[in-house]
């Protein structure tokens, strides 16, 4: 029987049209404004000039500039210089000069100066030496002699050429993944549209997940709802169906869906505004009763949800964490997802909580008021198929507040 509380989340007008965006500019602009504020107080407190970064997420996260995002995740063509109390300078390859236009944060846009072997060949030497000797002479301007820079990340033949111009490079990846921990209402905001989005296209897997149907065609029905809709692209393609649900992280494939086999999927939808909404549901094809093995299992991953996300508060820290939580039964554990809970924002980010069978040695820190958290979990024994769920909350002052409401089936 087709569950209709799911169907809700499609277009609320009934029309099979793109989502609008409810969000004001207004938001938008102050979650800019706040965004680059808190990189500039990580920048402050560890005493750096500047921060160079060159990871596309991090440059929209600082500066809301984005430029063909996956394909510059894997070419360096594109970097920002954020100084801590000087300008903000993004650095944009040929022709793309316009896309910082009406971007308030960014003061000045120079072209920049792209050494990768791919595209400058035998001259990289040449190319690094004048990126250096570029990057160097603004930090004498602009850094009130503070020749520190934070680096988020870099190929060894910059960071040679860097230092030999004489800069002091500082690890700046755990200055951006805290500083981007911490949400404001504005991302908070832009963060619901996202899961709205999200909501959607579950409800259209949903909504063709019937017999006879392969697991790429209905993977297909999220990257469609959210490209429509404003979104940007899907970190993985975790969606499987039946005996291919276990193992876990198989990605989709043309395995033909059978009626009353498992769909388990994780969306990883990096969506509007550049934010993620990391969510997993699972459902049976053709939408039929579950069988007693299913049942007992779902229940399990329900429970773990429930238990996990009602332990997070602020201050509680990760090793009390857990101590008290769900305590995966000894025959699931072999096929265990590897973590209870990751932080989120504009990709999967910190802090990472490994399930409590990896947690030796695990990092220190603790839960704080607005961090957003996905609560996992993914249950599967000896041959039978595996049921994933993960929820995305906000950490409040007295707990936690579910930002996603996409219903998990009725066991």
């Amino acid at each position: 029987m087709i569950d209709t509380r799911k169907l809700a989340y499609l277009n609320a007008e009934g029309a099979d049209v793109p989502l609008k965006s409810p969000v004001p500019h207004s938001v938008l602009l102050k979650a800019r404004e706040y965004r680059l504020n808190r990189v500039r107080q990580q920048l402050i407190k560890h005493d750096c000039g500047a921060m160079l970064l060159y990871d596309p997420v991090n440059i929209r996260y600082s500066l809301d500039s984005s430029n063909m995002q996956v394909w510059t995740m894997h070419n360096a063509t594109r970097y920002a210089l954020v100084f801590a109390q000087g300008p903000v300078i993004m650095f944009e390859f040929a022709g793309c000069h316009h896309l910082c236009e009406g971007l308030e944060g960014i003061d000045e846009v120079h072209h920049a100066t792209v050494w990768s072997f791919m595209s400058t060949g035998d001259r990289s030497g040449e190319r690094v030496q004048q990126w250096s000797h570029d990057i160097a002479g603004l930090m004498r301007q602009y850094s009130g002699g503070n020749q520190r820079l934070a680096v988020d990340k870099l190929e060894h033949m910059g960071v040679q050429a860097l230092a030999a111009n004489g800069l002091d490079l500082i690890e700046g990846q755990s200055l951006m993944e805290t500083a981007r921990a911490i949400k404001n209402d504005a991302e908070i905001e832009l963060m619901r549209w996202t899961i709205r989005v999200c909501e959607a296209g579950l409800a259209r897997i949903y909504q063709h997940s019937v017999a006879g149907v392969t697991e790429q065609e209905l993977w297909a029905h999220l990257h469609f709802e959210n490209a429509r809709s404003g979104g940007e692209w899907l970190e993985t393609r975790l969606l499987t169906c039946g005996p291919r649900t276990n193992p876990w992280y198989q990605e989709c494939s043309d395995y033909v869906c059978q009626q009353g086999q498992m769909i388990s999927l994780d969306t990883d939808m990096i969506g509007p505004y550049g934010y993620c909404a990391d969510l997993s549901r699972a459902w049976t094809c053709g939408n039929s009763p579950m069988t007693d093995q299913q049942k007992r299992l779902y229940t399990a991953a329900l429970e773990q949800i429930d238990h996990n996300m009602a332990l997070i508060e602020p201050g509680l820290s990760f090793a009390e964490f857990n101590q008290k939580s769900w305590q995966i039964p000894a025959h699931f554990q072999p096929y265990r997802y590897s973590l209870a809970a990751h932080g989120v924002g504009m990709a999967d980010e910190w802090p990472v909580v490994p399930l409590h069978p990896d947690f030796a040695g695990a990092h220190g820190g603790q839960f704080e008021e607005n961090m957003v958290i996905c609560v996992e979990s993914l249950i599967a024994e000896a041959g039978s198929e595996s049921i994933k769920l993960e929820t995305q909350v906000l950490v409040t002052a007295t707990g936690v507040e579910r930002l996603d409401s996409f219903p998990f089936e009725q066991v």
